[in-house]
Parts: C-alpha cells; sequence; structure tokens
C-alpha cells in the first residue's frame, strides 16, 4: 500500500492498495496502520465504520460538520462512485478547490478527507457500497450540508442526481452555509 497526496486540497491523501489477483479474484489490504501513519495521522484516531448502498445515480453530499469538523476515510468497497471532495477550511492554502475521485471497487483506493472539507459521492453503477471510517462520533446536530448544484462550486456530477435525501435537495448555497458560519 502506498500513500500519494492530492495537491488541490492540502493534508488529503489516497491511499492505493497492492492487490493480489488471480482466477479466484483478488486480496488487498484496504488499512494499515503503519502507512496511516507515515503520512502523520494517527490511525488510532478512527472511532466508528460505516457504510452506504447506492444505486446509479444516487447522490449524497455534500456534507460536513460543524465544530472540530470530522476527518474520514471513503473507499468504494463494491462498484463504482464519483467523489468530491470540496475544502472548507479557511487557513488552507487550497481554500474553496474542489478535487473529484472516481473511487471502485476494482482498485479499493481509499481517500483520507481532512477536517473541514465538505464530501459528497454520486454512485456510477447499479450497485456502489461506501465505506466511511471516521475520527469523531457522529453527532447529528453538527450536521452541515451544502447544495451539491451551488453554481460557484460547479461540481461536474456524470449523471444527473436521481434521487437523494430531502437534507440535501434543501441544501443551501456554499456563500449561505459561509454567511452563517462567520456569524
Amino acid at each position: 500500500m502506498r500513500a500519494t497526496e492530492v495537491p488541490t486540497i492540502a493534508g488529503a491523501y489516497l491511499f492505493e492498495p497492492t492487490p493480489y489477483a488471480d482466477e479466484r479474484g483478488f486480496f488487498c489490504r484496504t488499512f494499515d496502520a503503519d502507512v496511516v501513519r507515515s503520512v502523520g495521522l494517527d490511525p488510532d484516531a478512527f472511532v466508528q465504520d460505516s457504510v452506504s448502498r447506492s444505486v446509479r445515480g444516487v447522490l449524497r453530499g455534500l456534507h460536513l460538520r460543524s465544530g472540530a469538523g470530522e476527518a474520514k476515510l471513503v473507499r468504494c468497497s463494491y462498484g463504482k462512485i464519483f467523489d468530491v471532495v470540496v475544502d472548507l477550511r479557511a487557513d488552507s492554502p487550497t481554500y474553496r478547490n474542489v478535487a473529484s475521485f472516481e473511487l471502485s471497487g476494482e482498485t479499493q483506493v481509499t481517500l483520507y478527507i481532512p477536517a473541514g472539507c465538505a464530501h459528497g459521492f454520486q454512485a456510477l453503477t447499479e450497485t456502489a457500497d461506501t465505506s466511511y471510517r471516521i475520527d469523531r462520533p457522529h453527532d447529528p446536530a453538527e450536521d452541515v450540508t451544502i447544495a451539491f448544484d451551488d453554481p460557484e462550486l460547479a461540481v461536474p456530477w456524470p449523471l444527473p442526481a436521481v434521487s437523494m435525501s430531502q437534507r440535501d435537495r434543501e441544501a443551501p448555497s456554499l456563500a449561505e452555509v459561509l454567511k452563517h458560519r462567520e456569524s
């Protein structure tokens, strides 16, 4: 497994496993504490694992947490997703940058998203399972959602959004969220 820094989002990393494939399929390590530690992250900081299953076109996000934020490791364990990160850390050299990635069950690449960044994804296959590992217990009172189609962000979602939660459909613009955070 190797770690590669994401140049457009300061502090974000891609963890790329080395799969062993043969006629049976493949095997790979999807988390390695030593590799995580090698880029300055604490592997013991992650306290919750979750998984979501989505059908093609489902869009989830853009989500972040208020307060101390939430760092997360995200991996598509089955299928394929279009994954998006928006840097909303005012003191970051990549503030307001948007980065997108294709994550898939074929590659098992894990994306590390620093606290203070918004995250969202869209399922590209009929079924897509997305695994999350977060560094703080989830508190719904800290949930913040930004409109997935905010023109300021201009995220190039590859498919029409066929389904999303009511919270995501009614999300405010980035400008509204930032205004609320400053007050």
